[in-house]
């Protein structure tokens, strides 16, 4: 028996549909389910450091399972009752070395 479970969250992933008459590409988002994701809020120290390289503020972080194909980056996600917009560049470990069920942990912030 697991000792840490994460939640199901929404992902909101893009995809590709179309293009208007600037060039702008139009996306449908797709919303799908992601069971046993950790949700923690983002230190201090993190939250300065993502401010600062993208100027965005980070509120949480987010752990992907391990084994997880879904595209993250700079999709919408759903959880607490809220919607958030991933942020930056994961960190992401060796699946085999990592003894927990988690390998990549993302950063999200208050979207809207």
């Amino acid at each position: 028996m697991a000792m840490i479970k994460g939640i199901t969250v929404t992902l909101y992933e893009k995809e590709k549909i179309n293009e208007d008459p600037f060039g702008k590409l139009i996306y449908k988002e797709t919303p799908t389910k992601v069971e046993n994701v950790l949700v923690a809020p983002t230190n201090t120290q993190e939250v300065l450091d993502a401010l600062n390289l993208t100027g965005k503020k980070a509120v949480y972080t987010i752990a992907i399972p391990k084994g997880d194909k879904h595209t993250w980056k700079d999709n919408k996600v759903e959880f607490f009752g809220e919607i958030w917009k991933v942020i930056g560049f994961p960190q992401q470990g060796i699946e085999q070395n990592i003894p927990l069920e988690w390998n990549q942990k993302w950063m999200v912030e208050r979207y809207g």
